[in-house]
């Protein structure tokens, strides 16, 4: 059966709870980076606005951040980016009572049996059967690949593996991937890995640590600085694989925020949280799938800045799909926990992950 998007069901307007229901308030901010006293914040929902008796949808949502009217839409900002003067919508009902609506049903999921009160194995675990989230994975990256955006967000996991790292390899050059999110330890181990063929100084095939191989790291990262950045470290000695040398080569951007922890760091690190944060959004605006590997901290974060729709070019509104993939039940559970309520958990180690999903879309 080929694969097609379920559709969007939009809220009936023409219904007593909309067309009765008032207008939203709208209060200015009363100082940069402030918003007015009972503002309302985003989830990860479609959310309608009543402006002058029409009601708008928020078009690029964010989790947490605040609706706010300006050139005749609605735009949602960081509270960060508020100024003084702006007109922020405030209320904090969810039904129409203040004008606002908040829409978790656009996309049902399709029930094939009646869900019981009471039921086992509800929740992701290294005990679910992920079989039908494959077949799922696999038809929406094909969908993507062509028609839509497939995010990856990455921690360092999958390049400590020489199969992993030519399996990722192989999905950026056959179109899967179309922009990547990590962090310093990703770049760099791949780099290594390139470089000097290790991962954090173990041998990427064997697994076994080389002498001195803590320092490899370093070397790498001392290395780029040396040829001035990634592009011409990568022309320089000679690199011919690996996730960043693919990005590169293919022209696939990729995004590396800064930690405190981070040595070095890369040349293209965003030592700036908020400058990274912006960068990352600048890339998850338009994203239609978003994959998170191996890396909590990163996955909650884009979790929270990634809505469960998106508002395609030509005005119709489309599920994003977001999965979360870690050896971790925690990280995967947490991130439910934290808001991102669509995300679908997949249990199991990165690099076993990115060979199966290479070989199950024919690229081995």
């Amino acid at each position: 059966m080929p694969f097609a998007l379920r559709p969007y069901c939009a809220p009936d307007f023409t219904l007593p709870q909309f067309a009765n229901a008032p207008d939203a308030d709208l209060r200015e901010a009363p100082k940069d980076q402030t918003a007015p006293p009972n503002f309302h914040a985003m989830s990860i929902y479609p959310e309608y606005f009543k402006i002058d008796g029409k009601w708008l949808l928020a078009e690029e949502s964010r989790m947490d951040c605040v609706p706010v009217y300006a050139g005749g839409r609605i735009e949602v900002r960081e509270f960060r980016l508020l100024k003084k003067g702006d007109l922020v919508v405030v209320g904090r009902t969810e039904n129409c009572e203040e004008g606002i609506y908040v829409h978790p049903d656009g996309f049902r999921e399709p029930q094939s049996t009646p869900a019981d009160v009471f039921a086992f194995r509800q929740n992701r675990s290294r005990e679910t059967a992920f079989s039908r989230d494959y077949d799922e994975l696999y038809s929406v990256l094909r969908h993507d690949r062509e028609d839509g955006k497939i995010v990856w967000v990455l921690g360092p996991a999958v390049a400590f593996d020489y199969d992993s790292r030519n399996a990722f390899g192989r999905l950026i050059r056959e179109g899967y991937v179309h922009a990547v999110l990590a962090g310093n330890a990703l770049a760099t181990h791949d780099l290594e890995a390139a470089y000097l063929k290790t991962a954090l100084g173990q041998d990427i095939y064997t697994q076994k640590s080389q002498p001195n191989g803590h320092y490899n790291h370093l070397e790498t990262i001392n290395r780029v600085k040396l040829h001035g950045g990634i592009p011409q470290f990568i022309a320089a000695e000679g690199i011919k694989d690996g996730i960043i040398y693919n990005c590169e080569k293919h022209h696939v951007p990729y995004v590396l925020a800064g930690s405190i922890r981070d040595d070095g760091p890369l040349p293209p690190v965003f030592g700036n949280v908020y400058e990274a944060q912006d960068r990352m959004r600048d890339q998850i605006r338009n994203a239609t799938t978003v994959l998170c590997m191996a890396t909590t901290l990163h996955s909650i974060a884009v979790g929270n800045m990634t809505p469960s729709y998106r508002v395609m070019p030509d005005g119709t509104v489309r599920q994003v799909y977001f999965y979360c993939v870690d050896i971790s039940e925690f990280t995967v559970n947490k991130l439910t926990d934290r808001g991102s309520l669509a995300a679908r958990g997949i249990v199991t180690n990165a690099q076993d992950f990115v060979v199966t999903l290479s070989k199950a879309l024919g690229l081995v």
